[in-house]
């Protein structure tokens, strides 16, 4: 027995004997819950035998063959599972995961599938763990092979996770029933006892019965079915490759599919509800086309011989990457082109590409531990947009990197943010690494290490990792490795693909890589050498975004680095200790008016200084924003660039621009800037050309409105709406009513009339209406434009008949994406009655999806008449809701966050804290609690700081 298992005493022993003897009474007392745990009510059996949260590491799973059998008519689930492991210490014991699963026998057979003995073997449950354990009268040798086989039965369940019941309706109004699976990260253990935990890679072999009218799909092709009588089929797949548990997948259901197949040979399928297939062909064409570009990209082939993509109806995700299987929520992977707007198509081209990423970026290599999960999200963030600028050029992808970037910043800048690379242990700590710390954040370190080591280095050492780490694990540290032994492949010399390279080499398509010629961890940077695993250890082990202060003297310019925060000033107590310890190596990057070159700086000081000679008159820090750090400009800094803006703004790429407008804007939360120097710096808005610019800083002023909206500064809220109406009247004007132009046009086409009907533009409000009645008047068969639909239904949901006929439209719909803009529109009523029925619909899961109700409630909050109403539904509903859904699931931190997103006063504050004291039990699990508080804490603080300069701006420039 394992020096890590707890030690079993002389009683314990005793009390095991007495078990086995009687272990068919036993398993019989193990009787199932409510929730399928052991009836024990939590606690783990007297004699289990391991007290840790993570399995012991001397049993290793190699092979599963798995059966199941799921009852779509009963909505329950029998299998077995003979699991083949290795014994690295001599054990009297195997634990491994199981939850609400009643196993019903338990067996221990040797390498020649002999019993280890006769009787049925105790099974003990440790519930708060998710474990079972299974006791062997024999020792299970060291060095021996042995297999487990168990039976077990569950219920199909409700929810998202696991094995799960979904359905949907034809239309002739019949339900049709499915089951599918999502296990990541830890529901596996739902589905079928394993050893749930991503290091235990193993091979899967999967055999499914089902009914002839359904099909069955998994991770690997159908090798053979069987007819076993009239009813029942026996699907036989091919046996997978080594993988992770969370990667398993099975789906049976009545859909059907369009087929194509890549330039290496893969299929490629999509499937979809029957009356549905028609919306399928635009996702078939990017996976094919983003499966080929992977392929050549890694210069890994693809190791499956399929890859299956489903849009399942009850998704609560986007999507999910099991190996040759991928499961998404109908509206990222279905494209209607008469319904569906361009933003909805970049939406499907970006998720399948981040899906199929995951293929080589979590699935080849996978992360030892949930704590490096960034290196599956992160990656797969990042490659959609590498991906997407080269596969579909005309979307104009790398003009939405940006906001990624923003949107990190916004949590990175509050004190609840974490590291990306974090503790997590529990099942409850592990989902909650699915933010956007870990996606967005990581894709945008990931992209400033790019550009650090240029294009061609990056490239060749992601392609080292992957090749060096496939069917395996690797955590931070061998990316740093990888990418430090990395060489430009354009400087070296061109070898045959075959057994040139030692065993100690690394090969890499055409080129030889061996360690002798790698500068090993380090890395030239403008004639600076770079320990990388340094650098990159500040960007992945400790939490917060720097901001850099430039201050020119003379020839000078002096940087100071620090931790940027919004939620906390420099004059409170807890400044300092929140600072204490913080530093970067950011790899800065500069323009000035006197050079074109992008000249290069590693700052690993807080303070440093560069020379930008005496004849600049400007200089922009960040190029391109390829950095993750804010910039500040003291002294004439900012009023150079604000005119600058105004005399020449194309002096500066669209991304500086909006670089500088998203610097300026964050800045004024920490009284660093001034609400009317950054006003004052987007006045040259009205000449810009750009969308992204354009965006941003409508964005900005759209947000304030919004909050404003729903306090008593009316007159404030009224001048600023003014203003924007008159400061962007000319973009508003350019505008038309139909879906032309590129992608980026119609973006901002579909933002700018949105902002103006809010606003309650006259022009913009005459058109909707129009466009509304007519549609009304035809019974909703006029085709109305994509990008401005949601617009349209949101100014007609404001009467009666308008919102009722939403609300049929919305239940007769065929597209999910169609639904979500009905859906927007009902939820901008100023009717508060119509805003409790459609929560409350909600809440039912009949009309309204379970899957749509975080972002229906989200819908209502941001409505100012809705504010309240979505916040006290929370509240009442918080148990219900952490039922439904798993606590530190996306929708219970989406509600969270989303709910308060607008609180802007101290009473509110207040009353959130209350709620949360109210469930601390639950609440003091959550990160989101904490990122909630700091949020609502920093609206306060805008509004404490910058409604009175607001004002003044406001007043002195309308007349």
């Amino acid at each position: 027995m394992s020096s890590n298992m707890s030690v079993v005493t002389l009683l314990t022993l005793t009390l095991l004997a007495a078990m086995f003897r009687s272990s068919s009474a036993h398993q019989a007392s193990s009787s199932i819950g409510p929730q399928g745990e052991a009836s024990n009510g939590g606690a783990a059996d007297p004699a289990f035998p391991w007290s840790h949260l993570r399995l012991p590491s001397y049993i290793v799973p190699v092979h599963y063959e798995l059966r199941l059998h799921p009852n779509l008519t009963e909505l329950r689930l029998s299998g077995s599972v003979r699991v083949q492991v290795e014994v690295k210490n001599d054990t009297n014991w195997v634990v491994l995961h199981s939850k609400a699963l009643n196993i019903s026998n338990a067996m221990l057979l040797d390498h020649s599938m002999a019993a280890l003995s006769e009787q049925v073997l105790p099974v003990l449950h440790h519930p708060g763990h998710e474990q079972v354990a299974v006791f062997s009268p024999r020792v299970l040798s060291s060095g021996h092979t042995y297999f487990l086989h168990l039976q077990f039965g569950a219920e199909l369940t409700e929810g998202f996770y696991g094995f799960y019941k979904s359905s949907y309706k034809t239309g002739a109004g019949e339900t049709r029933v499915l089951a599918s699976t999502h296990f990541e990260p830890t529901s596996a253990r739902k589905a079928f006892p394993c050893f749930d935990e991503p290091s235990f890679k193993a091979n899967y072999t999967v055999t499914i019965r089902r009914s002839p009218e359904h099909i069955a799909l998994s991770n690997m092709p159908i090798e053979k079915t069987v007819r076993l009588n009239e009813d029942l089929m026996e699907d036989h797949f091919a046996t997978s490759v080594k993988m992770s548990t969370y990667l398993v997948a099975f789906v049976i259901c009545d859909f059907r599919s369009v087929s194509a197949t890549t330039s290496s040979g893969v299929k490629v399928s999509i499937y979809a509800a029957p009356e549905k297939l028609h919306q399928t062909h635009y996702a078939l064409e990017v996976a094919v086309k983003t499966l080929d570009f992977y392929e050549k990209y890694f210069n890994i082939n693809y190791p499956l011989p399929k890859q299956d993509l489903i849009a399942i109806p009850d998704f609560e995700s986007g999507a999910m990457e099991n190996w040759g299987l991928t499961t998404y929520r109908e509206t990222s992977l279905l494209y209607d082109p008469r319904s569906s707007s361009a933003q909805d198509k970049l939406w499907v081209t970006m998720v399948i590409a981040h899906e199929l990423a995951h293929q080589w970026f979590g699935n080849l290599v996978t992360m030892v531990w949930w704590n490096d999960i960034w290196l599956n999200e992160g990656f797969a963030r990042y490659m959609e947009y590498i991906a997407v600028e080269a596969t579909y050029p005309e979307l104009h992808v790398e003009e939405y990197l940006l906001n990624v970037c923003f949107a990190a910043v916004g949590r990175d800048s509050l004190n609840s943010s974490r590291p990306i690379s974090s503790a997590a242990e529990n099942p409850t700590q592990i989902r909650e690494m699915f933010d956007t710390v870990s996606y967005d954040k990581g894709a945008c370190v990931l992209h400033m290490l790019r550009h650090f080591l240029t294009d061609e280095v990056f490239q060749s050492g992601i392609v080292r990792y992957l090749r060096k780490f496939s069917y395996g694990n690797a955590q931070n540290q061998d990316l740093w490795d990888s990418l430090a032994n990395a060489r430009d492949t354009t400087h070296i010399t061109h070898l045959p693909y075959h057994n040139t390279c030692s065993e100690e080499d690394f090969t890499s398509g055409k080129f030889c890589y061996n360690d002798r010629q790698a500068s090993k961890n380090a890395y030239l940077f403008a004639g600076e050498h770079l320990n990388l695993t340094a650098m990159m250890n500040t960007w992945t082990l400790q939490k917060g975004v720097p901001l850099v202060t430039v201050t020119r003297e003379g020839s000078r310019l002096l940087l100071k680095q620090e931790r940027f925060l919004k939620a906390v000033l420099p004059s409170d107590p807890v400044w300092a200790t929140l600072q204490q310890g913080y530093l970067w190596h950011i790899p800065l990057t500069f323009k000035t008016s006197s050079s074109r070159t992008v000249h290069r700086h590693l700052m690993v000081t807080k303070t440093d200084s560069v020379d930008v000679g005496d004849q600049a008159s400007w200089v922009k820090v960040n190029t391109d924003m390829a950095g993750y750090y804010l910039v500040h400009y003291e002294g004439r800094g900012w009023d150079q660039l604000t005119q600058l803006l105004r005399e020449n703004h194309t002096a500066l790429s669209y991304h500086d621009r909006t670089h500088l407008i998203h610097n300026a804007f964050q800045l004024i939360v920490t009284g660093k800037l001034s609400m009317g120097r950054a006003l004052d710096l987007i006045g040259y808005l009205p000449s810009e050309t750009h969308t992204v610019p354009l965006l941003e800083g409508l964005g900005f002023l759209g947000a304030y409105y919004r909050m404003l909206e729903k306090t008593a500064e009316h007159d404030v809220t009224q001048k600023l709406r003014t203003y924007i109406l008159r400061f962007f009247g000319d973009v508003i004007d350019r505008q038309t009513w139909e879906d032309k132009g590129s992608v980026t046009e119609r973006h901002l086409r579909s933002e700018v009339i949105s902002l103006a009907c809010d606003l309650g533009h006259a022009p913009c409000l005459r058109q909707a209406n129009q466009r509304f009645a007519d549609w009304l008047h035809s019974e909703g068969k006029l085709s109305l434009p994509a990008d401005l639909t949601e617009t349209i239904y949101s100014v007609g949901a404001q009467d009666e008949r308008g919102w009722e006929f939403l609300l049929h439209a919305y239940t007769a719909s065929p597209s999910e994406t169609h639904k979500h803009k009905i859906l927007s529109a009902m939820g901008s009523s100023r009717d508060k009655n119509k805003l409790s029925r459609l929560l409350e619909m909600a809440l039912e899961g009949e009309v309204i999806r379970n899957q749509d109700l975080s972002t229906l409630v989200y819908l209502v909050a941001r409505n100012p008449h809705g504010q309240q109403l979505a916040w006290a539904f929370f509240k009442k509903n918080w148990g219900f809701l952490v039922q439904k859904f798993q606590l530190s699931s996306f929708c219970i931190r989406s509600l969270m966050v989303g709910t308060t997103a607008w609180f802007s006063s101290a009473e509110e504050l207040s009353d959130m804290r209350s709620f949360f004291q109210s469930i601390e039990e639950q609440a003091s699990q959550l990160r989101a609690t904490q990122v909630a508080l700091d949020n609502v804490q920093k609206n306060v603080l805008w509004m404490e700081m910058n409604l009175g300069p607001l004002r003044d701006w406001l007043n002195r420039h309308i007349h």
